[in-house]
C-alpha cells in the first residue's frame, strides 16, 4: 500500500511539473473587475469561483455564494464561458434568494501585443431570463460585450482596461462599462493590482468603484484570492469584500 501511494505522489510531481513546463501560469479573470485576454488553454476546463459580501449604503446587503466562472478552451484563439451566480439579498428584515440568469458566451483573441498595440481579447455572454430563479427572472435576454486590453509594462507589471456595454434585461438602455487597473508580481506566487471602475448608465447617474486584491498561486494550475473595494460614487455600494479559489485541468 505505501509502494502504491509513493507512485501515485510521483506521478502527480510529475504531471505538475510537465504541466508547469508546457503552459504558462493560471491566468484569470479574478478577483478584479478587469477581465484579462487570455485564452484559457486548449481541452482545458477552468473554474473561477467566489464568495463576495456587498453592503451598500442603505441598511441592505447583498451575498453571492457562489459565483462560478467556467471556461473552456476551444483553440489558442476561442474559449466559450459559463457564468453561474447564487444571490441572497437582505434588507432589513426581507431576505430574497435565488440564482440570476445564467450567461452563457465566449471569449475571442483579437490582437497580439505588439509596441502600442496591446493584447486585445472580445468578450461577450447573454443572460437567458428563464434560466433564473423565479425572484431573479428577466424580461428578456440581456447581452453584455467588453473589449479587453493588456499592456507589458515590465516581467513583474501589468496594464490592463476594458470598455464595454451591459443590458439588465428590462429596459433598452445600456450602461456602459470601464476599467482601469495595473497588477503587480510581489513574488513568484502572491500578484496584486489596484483598480478604478465603474457603469455609465445611458440615463442614471454614474456608478464610480475602487478595488484592490492579492492572489497566491498554490501550483501552477491553482490559485487563491482575496479582494475588496469601496465605492467613489453617491449611488455607489459602500463596500465590498471576496475570496476566491480558481483551478484547471485537462479533459
Amino acid at each position: 500500500m505505501r509502494q502504491l501511494f509513493n507512485t501515485i505522489i510521483l506521478l502527480l510531481l510529475f504531471q505538475n511539473s510537465s504541466f508547469a513546463q508546457d503552459l504558462p501560469n493560471i491566468q484569470t479573470d479574478r478577483p478584479d473587475q478587469t477581465e484579462c485576454p487570455f485564452i484559457t488553454p486548449i481541452h482545458y476546463f477552468q473554474f473561477e469561483n467566489g464568495f463576495s459580501y456587498e453592503k451598500t449604503k442603505t441598511n441592505s446587503r447583498e451575498i453571492v455564494a457562489p459565483t462560478v466562472l467556467t471556461r473552456f478552451g476551444i483553440n489558442d484563439h476561442f474559449e466559450l464561458r459559463l457564468i453561474t451566480e447564487y444571490i441572497i439579498n437582505k434588507e432589513n428584515s426581507n431576505k430574497i434568494a435565488g440564482i440570476n440568469p445564467v450567461l452563457i458566451g465566449f471569449k475571442t483573441r483579437l490582437l497580439e501585443e505588439k509596441g502600442i498595440i496591446p493584447l486585445t481579447s472580445f468578450i461577450a455572454h447573454i443572460a437567458i431570463p428563464k434560466a433564473a430563479s423565479k425572484e431573479f427572472k428577466t424580461t428578456y435576454y440581456a447581452p453584455e460585450f467588453r473589449f479587453t486590453m493588456q499592456h507589458t509594462i515590465s516581467d513583474k507589471q501589468s496594464l490592463s482596461y476594458n470598455l464595454g456595454a451591459e443590458w439588465n434585461g428590462e429596459t433598452a438602455e445600456p450602461s456602459f462599462i470601464y476599467t482601469l487597473t495595473t497588477g503587480y508580481s510581489l513574488t513568484e506566487k502572491i500578484g496584486g493590482y489596484i483598480e478604478f471602475y465603474g457603469f455609465i448608465p445611458q440615463i442614471a447617474k454614474p456608478d464610480h468603484r475602487f478595488d484592490l486584491g492579492l492572489t497566491y498561486l498554490l501550483t501552477a494550475n491553482h490559485q487563491l484570492d482575496v479582494s475588496g473595494g469601496v465605492g467613489l460614487s453617491e449611488n455607489s455600494p459602500k463596500y465590498y469584500l471576496a475570496l476566491g479559489y480558481s483551478f484547471r485541468f485537462k479533459t
